[in-house]
Formats: C-alpha cells, structure tokens, sequence
C-alpha cells in the first residue's frame, strides 16, 4: 500500500523468498495526488525497499480500480516470472484481495472471487489463478502486520480512516507548542522550532483540531469520542505513547495505516499513537 509503505513491509521478507526474484507492487496509487510524477514515486519505493534489505528486479505502480494498470501488471509478472508459479504475498489491508479480483476479472471475466473487507485478514484460503502454460499466480493469505492502526479499530472507524479517493493535502501553519489532533486517534505536537507550515495526508473525511501543547492532555479527555472522532472503543484503556523526532529538513512523520505529515524543519516534533502503533520518520514523498 503505498500510502502506507512502512506498514506494508515484511520485516525479513528477502531471507524467506531466497533467490527468487521479487516485484514489488505499489498498490493504491490513485490515492496520492496526480501531480506526484511515477518516475519519482518508483525512485521513491525503491529507495525505501533497499532500507528494508529489498532487492526487487523491479517496481510496479498500480490501482485496482484502473484496468489499463493491472494489464501492465500481467505483463511485467510474465517478463520475468520465466515459466515460473507466481506467489502473491501482502500484509493485510494493502487492498490484496481487490487486486487479485481485479487480475481474475481482467484474466478471465470473471467478477469477485473473493470477499473484499476493511477487516484485516479476511481472505483465509489459497487461490491459484491458471496462467496459459499450466503454471498459477497463487495468492497467498495476508499476514498480520501489528504495527497497523486497523487492528485497533473497529468498522465504524476503519471506514473514515481507510482513504478511498485521491487525498487532498491539508496545510496548517503552525506556532511552537501547538498541537493538532488526528480525530481522536493520533495527536502531533510542535515542540520546538520556527513558525512554519505543516502538510498532512489523511483520509479526506478524518477531522484534524489544533489546540496548544498545554491544553492537550485536557481536550482529549474532554472531547475523545465526541469532538475527537472516530476513537478507539475503550479510550482510557489505551495508553498513547509518545515518540520525539529532531527534523532537520524536509522530512515525513508517518503515522502507521493512518497517513503522514510533512514538515519542513528544523523542528522537535512529538507524536502520539496508541501503544503498538508505529510511527517513524523518513524521506519526504512528495
């Protein structure tokens, strides 16, 4: 899932496959803006997948919703799958099981094979796809990323966090010690630096509330789950847990399976998930 690259990756990945070539496939490409150029995008995966001791043959951008993607998908796992089966291994919530509908339908006309959900891990079994030579494409179960803000959410809540159109950026000026809240689920705070602007890519229906560092702590207590929603069910069992980044230039806080915000710098820069969501900085996208 491109639009969320850290929590897509396989820690290990390269060790179980061994010498078997890889193509990575970024998919939900129609979510990031149009003015994001493919050539950058690809640079850009292929940059963060040799971080994650990757080494890919190649990169593949697609969308499911569009056709003329997957076609360029079928093409480049026949270039190199080299009369090979051909396995298809995600974590969950990457929109796996729409690709795969969408390879079946452009394959063979055949529409939904497999139920699509917001809920992690839902498609159980193996599904082999009958390629030309009597070899498969075989989809394999996804695998249970914990770091993801999905698995603390419930339907309601997935529904406005998990973007489904091209996200709209939003800007914020910010002063030092301002704080902006990510409906209840996330909170960012400006510590330290220079007046400045903050770009954030969420779901376009997930409200984002400033208020000041002081009053922080207070105005979640007071407005978890009503102001500040969606939330998670049990707000006061979840601890959030604070994560501190010094960003010296252009640079994306990533908030796992929820979205990034892009900041400029130099800042000191907190943030707040619940405990078991990530958040880790990395080179800016866009």
């Amino acid at each position: 899932d491109i639009f969320d690259f850290s929590g897509s990756v396989i820690p290990g990945m390269q060790r179980f496959i061994g010498h078997n070539d890889l193509l990575i496939v970024g998919n939900k490409r129609d979510l990031l803006p149009k003015s994001v150029k493919e050539g950058k995008l690809t640079q850009w995966m292929r940059e963060r997948c040799h971080e994650a001791g990757l080494r890919p043959v190649d990169v593949c951008l697609t969308s499911a919703k569009r056709p003329q993607d997957i076609d360029r998908l079928l093409e480049m796992i026949e270039t190199y799958r080299n009369g090979r089966d051909v396995y298809i291994v995600g974590v969950t919530n990457v929109g796996k099981s729409t690709l795969i509908n969408a390879i079946i339908k452009q394959a063979a006309g055949v529409q939904d094979v497999i139920t699509t959900s917001h809920y992690p891990g839902t498609t159980l079994d193996m599904i082999q796809i009958p390629l030309d030579d009597g070899h498969y494409i075989i989809d394999t179960p996804g695998i249970i990323h914990r770091h993801q803000m999905a698995h603390y959410l419930d339907a309601k809540a997935l529904k406005v966090v998990t973007p489904k159109k091209e996200i709209k950026p939003k800007t914020y000026q910010l002063n030092p010690e301002q704080t902006l809240f990510f409906g209840g689920l996330a909170r960012m705070d400006f510590v330290e630096g220079e007046r400045q602007s903050f770009t954030i890519y969420l779901a376009n229906d997930l409200m984002i509330h400033r208020t000041k560092m002081e009053k922080a702590d207070s105005f979640f207590e007071q407005h978890a789950g009503e102001l500040l929603t969606p939330t998670f069910e049990h707000v006061k069992e979840h601890e959030l847990e604070r994560f501190e980044f010094q960003i010296k230039e252009k640079t994306d806080i990533v908030f796992s399976g929820l979205g990034w915000v892009s900041v400029k710098g130099p800042a000191k820069i907190a943030a707040y998930v619940p405990k078991g969501v990530a958040v880790i900085m990395r080179k800016t996208l866009i």
